[in-house]
């Protein structure tokens, strides 16, 4: 199976006045193609940092973080920005919609960023939308939805482009226990049907059992 992500030697940490904060020590992992794996920890643990650095929205202070073999923090802001948006889908556990497009719009957005065809955009979105399961909802807006609605849309929004990898923190964190599994089970769903490797921020040992591989991390390094 081919390598996707690798993380080598990577560590995090920010000035605290005269003191260093240490987020991440020396973090090192190799993710494949196609594989579906829940990084665990309690809150201040490093996990969200780790995956923020990992889709190249935060840099390390250290180390190196290779995507499909190249050193994503030694490209250019605009070269970066690129892969983030053509390679990389990224789930937010607030969804992270913007309140004036309608539903539609706001799956379609990435591909308009990417320099699609408004229509084609358009068209993409609709598919990806009945991916899932939100075919009746295309003119609707953020406010009019349910949470497991919205984070339905997100993750349309993350899969549009048909990225290698989707990112997801705390993917359920704001939904009730039957939105979650929902959105635990199109995750994974997804991840098989268009073979998009799948990384999962979480604290819930349901979610993470569904995955194919759990990490743990605690005060800034993986325990297991």
């Amino acid at each position: 199976m081919n390598k996707i992500l690798e993380l080598i030697n990577v560590s995090k940490h920010y000035r605290d006045g005269e003191d260093l904060l240490h987020v991440l020590k020396d973090i090192n992992l190799v993710i494949h193609q196609g594989d579906r794996l829940a990084i665990m920890g309690a809150s201040g643990s490093g996990k969200t940092t780790l995956l923020n650095i990992a889709a190249g929205l935060d840099r390390p202070s250290s180390g190196t973080i290779e995507f499909e073999g190249e050193d994503i923090y030694k490209l250019k802001d605009n070269k970066l920005s690129i892969l983030r948006n053509q390679k990389i889908g990224f789930i937010f556990q607030s969804f992270h919609l913007l309140n004036d497009l309608n539903v539609r719009d706001n799956v379609a957005l990435p591909l308009l960023i990417s320099g699609k065809n408004i229509r084609v955009a358009m068209e993409e979105a609709e598919k990806t939308l009945t991916l899932v399961n939100l075919e009746n909802k295309y003119k609707s807006l953020p406010h009019e939805l349910s949470g497991g609605e919205k984070q339905r849309v997100a993750i349309a929004r993350s899969v549009v482009n048909k990225p290698s990898i989707v990112f997801a923190d705390e993917p359920t964190g704001n939904l009730d226990n039957p939105n979650a599994s929902l959105i635990t089970s199109l995750l994974i769903k997804l991840s098989h049907e268009l073979n998009t490797t799948l990384v999962v921020v979480t604290h819930d040992n349901e979610i993470a059992d569904k995955m194919d591989k759990r990490l743990t991390i605690q005060n800034g390094t993986f325990t297991d």
